[in-house]
C-alpha cells in the first residue's frame, strides 16, 4: 500500500511538472560545474538596464532550470553571483529563442568554456562574435598606436594611423552588413544591425531592414530596427 501511494505521489508530481512546462514555451536547462553555492540569475535588457526575470539558488547542486514564455528571440544573460569570491567572468550572453536550450559550462571559466545548444540564433551569434572580436581587438590596437603617437609627439604618424583605423572600421562594418544580409531569415540580423551598425550609413540599415523576412520583421529586434530606420529617415 505504501509503495502504491509513493508511486501515485511520484506520478502526480511528474504530471504537475509537465503541466507547468506545458504552460511555457521556453526552457533553459544547464549545468555549471563547480557551482554548488550561490545564485544564478536570468536577466535581460529593459531599455539600457539589466533586469532579472528569474533566479535559482544553487545548493549542493550545479544544475539549474528556467521556464518562461518568450514572444520572440531575444538576447538574455546568465549571471552568476559567487558570493564573496570576486571574478569578472560572471556574465554569459545567450540569444534565447522559444524551445529548449541547454547550457553546459564550469564556474572557473564560466564564459570561455560555455557550450550552448538549442538556439540557431545563438549559434549564429557565436559565429559573428568570433570574427567581430578580432576586429574590435585590432581597432583597439590601432587606437593605442594613435595614443602613443600623440604622447610621444609624432604628429607625422597620425594621418596614416587614422587612415588605418578608418579602413579597419570600414571592414568591420562591411562584415556586419554582409552577416546580417546573409542571415535575414533569423532574428540575429536586426540585432546585429542595431548593436553594431547604429552609426553606419542609413542606406545599409535600410537595406537590412528591407530584406528581413516577415517573421523577423515582426520580432522584437525587427520592430526596433523598423522604428530606428524610420526615425533616421525623418532626420535626413
Amino acid at each position: 500500500m505504501k509503495q502504491f501511494i509513493l508511486s501515485l505521489t511520484t506520478a502526480i508530481l511528474l504530471v504537475s511538472c509537465s503541466e507547468k512546462n506545458a504552460d511555457t514555451n521556453t526552457h533553459i536547462t544547464g549545468n555549471i560545474k563547480g557551482f554548488t553555492a550561490g545564485t544564478v540569475y536570468l536577466q535581460k535588457m529593459n531599455d539600457t538596464v539589466l533586469t532579472s526575470i528569474d533566479s535559482v539558488k544553487m545548493d549542493r547542486d550545479s544544475k539549474f532550470n528556467f521556464d518562461f514564455n518568450l514572444d520572440s528571440p531575444e538576447m538574455m544573460y546568465l549571471v552568476v553571483d559567487r558570493g564573496v569570491t570576486k571574478s569578472t567572468d560572471n556574465v554569459l550572453p545567450i540569444f534565447v529563442q522559444p524551445g529548449t536550450i541547454n547550457v553546459d559550462t564550469e564556474l572557473k571559466y564560466f564564459y570561455a568554456n560555455a557550450k550552448i545548444t538549442g538556439s540557431e540564433n545563438h549559434k549564429l551569434f557565436e559565429q559573428f562574435q568570433k570574427v567581430n572580436k578580432k576586429y574590435n581587438y585590432e581597432l583597439l590596437e590601432i587606437s593605442k598606436e594613435k595614443f602613443d603617437a600623440q604622447r610621444f609627439n609624432r604628429p607625422q604618424d597620425l594621418d596614416s594611423i587614422e587612415n588605418k583605423f578608418n579602413q579597419k572600421l570600414k571592414r568591420k562594418y562591411l562584415f556586419a552588413i554582409n552577416f546580417a544580409l546573409n542571415n535575414k531569415e533569423h532574428e540575429i540580423a536586426p540585432y546585429v544591425a542595431l548593436t553594431e551598425l547604429g552609426d553606419a550609413n542609413i542606406k545599409f540599415l535600410d537595406t537590412i531592414h528591407n530584406t528581413m523576412s516577415p517573421k523577423v520583421a515582426d520580432s522584437k529586434y525587427g520592430k526596433l530596427l523598423t522604428s530606428y530606420v524610420t526615425e533616421l529617415k525623418k532626420e535626413n
